[in-house]
């Protein structure tokens, strides 16, 4: 059995290089992540993962991993940034509040079923001043990045409070991903 990762993020490689696993092939899913119009954030992330992994060939010897992150506001979906000017809206957005790291991971078997687990993260910003915004713009780190920060560089500086799960945060929720590779027989228990 091989493993797939229907992703080119560094960062999901990396996770999965901390519990022992490395990928035999990596492949980059195209699909659409708009989000459908009222369509919620939990159901939004499952379905971006499950589409990832559905968008990547497999041979009858591999399984396909898949992941995807969203960060929401209440019912809210905040994406990638467009550019730097929805990159400060997001900031101030999610300045001195509560929001959700939903992060989702699917998993395509050998029998070609897919199973999925999803990660709720709870994490509350500091209150960001304007000059605190134009410096994390300015640093270029937050574009690219659902939410607009990465939590795994400056941004960590904002976080006032986290309940959940970290690696679900950088975009792989470690947790989840291993019960899923034990599941398939990838990991020992």
């Amino acid at each position: 059995m091989r493993l797939v990762l229907a992703s080119t993020s560094p960062r999901r490689l990396d996770l999965l290089k901390r519990i022992g696993v490395e990928p035999a092939r990596v492949a980059a899913p195209d699909i659409d992540e708009d989000p459908f119009k009222a369509e919620l954030p939990r159901a939004y992330v499952q379905r971006i993962a499950e589409g990832k992994a559905h968008a990547v060939p497999r041979a009858a010897d591999e399984i396909i991993l898949a992941g995807d992150t969203t960060i929401a506001v209440g019912r809210r979906i905040l994406g990638k940034p467009e550019d730097e000017a929805d990159l400060r809206r997001m900031l101030a957005l999610l300045s001195g509040r509560r929001h959700h790291c939903l992060s989702a991971v699917c998993l395509i078997g050998l029998d070609g079923k897919a199973r999925t687990k999803l990660s709720d993260t709870i994490l509350t910003f500091k209150r960001l001043s304007e000059a605190e915004i134009d410096a994390y713009v300015a640093c270029g780190e937050g574009m690219g990045k659902a939410g607009g920060y990465a939590i795994q560089g400056r941004a960590e500086g904002f976080v006032r409070y986290l309940a959940g799960s970290h690696s679900g945060v950088v975009g792989l929720p470690v947790y989840e991903t291993r019960a899923l590779l034990i599941g398939a027989g990838l990991l020992i228990a």
